[in-house]
């Protein structure tokens, strides 16, 4: 600021001693000095009374506008954020109790498949001892029967081998006698 208050006067010394200058150029003229300074303070005046006035507040209204409508946004942004975050853990809170009830479900479907599969198997064990025992049954009276038959064959093959062997026949006593010998012996 000293700089240019020490060339200003130079500027003005030196553009008035060139007469050219100050002929041609009306606002360098140094005697119109007074009248051009009261128009500067005038237009200065009018501008300043008309920024203060009219410009600034609207501008400040726009500021202003601008930065209620800014905190209205960040406001709204924070009530959404919490309104997600609630979201979010009744979301979370949902997939764990869904969880929590699919195993409850699947364990209770395991446990009555189990029941269901042991009470088959129970009903098949039992049928199977019933046809087991009967069967058993049946095996038993069938080798008694076969064992019966068999004196009774074995006796008439004997017999009939004896025959051929030694020519006579053997006394059928003997012969039963010899066979249950053999059965007891294996037995």
């Amino acid at each position: 600021m000293r700089i240019l208050l020490k060339t200003v006067p130079m500027l003005g010394l030196s553009l008035v001693a060139t007469p050219a200058f100050a002929a041609g150029l009306p606002q360098l003229d140094i005697a119109k000095f007074p009248p051009q300074l009261v128009w500067l303070v005038i237009t200065f005046t009018a501008l300043y009374v008309l920024m203060s006035r009219v410009a600034l507040p609207r501008i400040a209204n726009v500021l202003e506008e601008r930065q209620n409508k800014i905190d209205d946004n960040l406001s709204r942004a924070e009530d959404l954020k919490r309104s997600a975050k609630v979201a979010a853990e009744a979301y979370v809170k949902a997939i764990s109790d869904a969880r929590a009830k699919a195993h409850a479900s699947i364990r209770q479907v395991k446990e009555k498949a189990d029941a269901d599969a042991r009470t088959r198997q129970d009903d098949l064990n039992a049928k199977l001892k019933a046809d087991i025992a009967s069967s058993e049954k049946a095996i038993a009276t069938a080798r008694d029967e076969a064992l019966a038959g068999i004196k009774d064959v074995s006796t008439d093959v004997a017999g009939s081998v004896i025959e051929r062997l030694i020519g006579h026949k053997a006394k059928d006593d003997v012969v039963l006698d010899a066979i249950e010998a053999v059965l007891k012996d294996r037995a």
